[in-house]
């Protein structure tokens, strides 16, 4: 089981060598970013964009350009279907965002020609290491579905669980958070996190995954928390998946975990064909090094 973001890049090292497609690839820390994955030899890469761009930033970074495949695509959209077309051929496992919209990636992944379609919703997982919790903590989904419904959160928490088991989870542990325990029509999230859990119990997301909710986020993550307000479930301290009602419940706490908890982080998207690495110009370069790490093992394992 990987409990650290470093064994991440371990596991990539291990595992048959992925091939990376990264679209709008003229931009200097997306380079930078994927240079320093082929430097670790955890990937292969094509860089998809336009070139004359991508070739006068390597020089700038002193990249060898000429150990990367470039495929010339001056139009983003054009560089988008390309990038994905390249995945649904076969010729690269999974998909990188470079300096472009991500709603002109995601019109391409999702096109019926070329795109990487398929009956799954697309969802956004964050992967956390933190000081103060014992293993990795996938918070889904504070990038993408605004306010799910509840067979949404079923697709989201189905692609969450995919990412905890190309983690090596043998069993996974879910949290539907929510602001109490109790079911209250009036607060849907404890309405649809009671309906998860049933769901779970009824053996909709495997055996081997435990969904609790309504559940409040100490009681997720602590113990202790749960033993002083008298809540007993195999999930509380244990907790692989937090499951966020809103994409402002997972914002929050995402930015929390990295800003104010010293959080590392790794991020994807999931539900097509391959995974979707999506990261932001904010993100530190060992973010981005983890996430194409993540996508990498992720794409080992579909």
């Amino acid at each position: 089981m990987i409990n650290k973001l470093e064994q991440l890049i371990k596991q990539a090292k291990s595992q048959n060598k992925m091939k990376i497609a990264v679209a709008a690839a003229q931009d200097k820390d997306v380079l930078k970013a994927v240079e320093e994955a082929r430097k670790l030899n955890l990937v292969d890469v094509i860089l998809v964009g336009d070139e004359p761009k991508i070739k006068e930033i390597a020089r700038e970074l002193n990249i060898k350009i000429d150990l990367f495949t470039i495929i010339h695509k001056e139009d983003l959209m054009e560089a988008a279907l390309e990038t994905v077309k390249l995945v649904s051929t076969g010729k690269a496992d999974f998909v990188m965002k470079g300096i472009l919209d991500t709603s002109i990636l995601l019109k391409a992944v999702l096109n019926k020609e070329v795109g990487l379609r398929t009956n799954n919703l697309l969802s956004h997982v964050m992967v956390y290491e933190l000081p103060a919790y014992h293993k990795l903590l996938l918070l889904t989904d504070g990038g993408m579905n605004i306010e799910p419904s509840l067979e949404d959160k079923k697709g989201i928490l189905d692609n969450a669980i995919l990412v905890s088991k190309a983690l090596g989870n043998k069993d996974t542990k879910v949290a539907c958070l929510s602001a109490k325990e109790k079911v209250n029509e009036k607060m849907p999230s404890t309405v649809d996190g009671a309906k998860l859990k049933a769901m779970a119990q009824e053996g909709i997301f495997g055996e081997e995954v435990y969904v609790e909710g309504p559940i409040a986020f100490d009681l997720a993550v602590s113990k202790e928390a749960a033993t002083t307000k008298g809540f007993e479930s195999p999930v509380t301290g244990e907790t692989d998946i937090l499951l966020v009602p809103t994409i402002e419940v997972g914002n929050g706490i995402g930015k929390a975990l990295t800003y104010m908890a010293d959080g590392k982080s790794a991020g994807i998207i999931m539900g097509a064909k391959a995974p979707v690495v999506l990261v932001s110009r904010a993100d530190s370069a060992e973010t981005k090094l983890y996430s194409i790490a993540l996508g990498s093992v992720i794409a080992a394992n579909q």
